[in-house]
């Protein structure tokens, strides 16, 4: 009977790979005990956006097969590897940019890694805004100092179930770094290749706005998965997004979507929507996915002025939630991404 569970199985298809489950290796086991089968599916990502379809269509296909009355889904998870992976024990290497300040790109940046971790991911944060790390307070960690371990390489600090890495944690609080492009890109090179990362299914970069120094060092050093744009809805943040756009494509860089940021506003008192910024913008950038809109929130600010994400903070709040949304649509993209170099059968375990 098990061979007829398998067979059923094969006409599941993974929603975002169109594949099915079995010739993309993702059944780990399918068993049957009397009448009931007992299948685990491997998911790609741990942040499976589609998890509650895929484990729909396996019931609906398992529990056709004549003798079969019940179904256990399990669940397991194994991020697929870039092709190239950027670094020793490192699958994928995500930039989080933006063309402006004030976007609150790095606000997006910790949540979608805090959101990643909490699914299960094993997540690296590096906060590569030298003149203006944020990522530290954000996190809670702003006195906390880096260490190094035995192999002199640095030690990334760890909170809230991810690693993490910022100049603020490496020079006084409110000395300003005057540095030129080389002393950059040195310390580039340091955050990637000198330090104790570890064993990651997804490092996640907050960049500096713009388009400098560090961008180009980057794209130089490492072999980047994707990135993600954070804007605003209104024109003007546009137009720097659009820049940034332009750079990621002369880098080769692929784009794995954009993030419209304080899309929008609900008044706690009405609970009327107000787009403050003119919500909708971002689907302006050329045929970019839409990742998704996070509202305007107080509480993301409170967050993350006392250290703790949204996502881990408030999860059943409208921002959060988006965010949360985001991080699965984004986990999505890059398993797409890294499935596609695949071959078309894999072995079934």
């Amino acid at each position: 009977m098990r061979d007829a569970v398998m067979q059923a199985l094969k006409t599941v298809n993974d929603p975002e790979l169109h594949r099915d489950l079995v010739s993309l290796g993702m059944i780990e086991r399918a068993e049957v005990e009397g009448r009931v089968a007992h299948v685990k599916v491997n998911l790609t990502t741990p942040a499976c956006p589609l998890k509650g379809k895929i484990e729909g269509d396996v019931r609906a296909a398992v529990l056709a097969v004549p003798g079969i009355e019940a179904v256990n889904v399990t669940f397991g998870a194994m991020v697929r590897p870039a092709a190239q992976p950027a670094l020793p024990g490192v699958k994928h290497v995500l930039l989080v940019g933006s063309g402006k300040g004030g976007v609150g790109k790095s606000s997006v940046a910790v949540n979608l890694a805090a959101s990643l971790a909490r699914d299960g991911a094993q997540v690296g944060l590096m906060d590569a805004d030298v003149y203006g790390p944020s990522v530290a307070h954000m996190l809670g960690q702003g006195t906390a100092k880096v260490t190094a371990n035995a192999e002199r390489k640095m030690q990334p600090i760890e909170a809230h179930g991810l690693r993490f890495l910022s100049m603020a944690n490496l020079s006084p609080a409110g000395q300003a770094l005057v540095w030129r492009g080389p002393m950059l890109h040195s310390a580039v090179q340091q955050f990637l290749k000198d330090a104790a990362w570890g064993e990651l299914d997804y490092l996640i970069v907050d960049l500096p706005p713009g388009t400098g120094d560090v961008q180009l060092s980057l794209t130089q050093t490492v072999q980047v998965t994707g990135a993600v744009l954070v804007t605003t809805p209104q024109d003007v943040a546009l137009i720097d997004a659009a820049r940034a756009l332009d750079m990621f494509r002369k880098a080769s860089v692929p784009v794995l979507g954009v993030v419209e940021n304080m899309s929008y506003f609900v008044a706690p008192d009405t609970g009327l929507t107000y787009d403050i910024f003119g919500r909708g913008g971002s689907r302006k950038l050329g045929n970019l996915p839409h990742l998704g809109e996070i509202p305007l929130d107080t509480e993301v600010r409170q967050d993350a002025d006392a250290g703790l994400p949204t996502v881990l903070a408030h999860p059943e709040s409208p921002a959060a939630q988006a965010m949360r949304q985001i991080a699965r649509n984004l986990a999505g993209r890059i398993s797409v991404q890294a499935m596609a170099h695949l071959p078309e059968q894999l072995p079934v375990v």
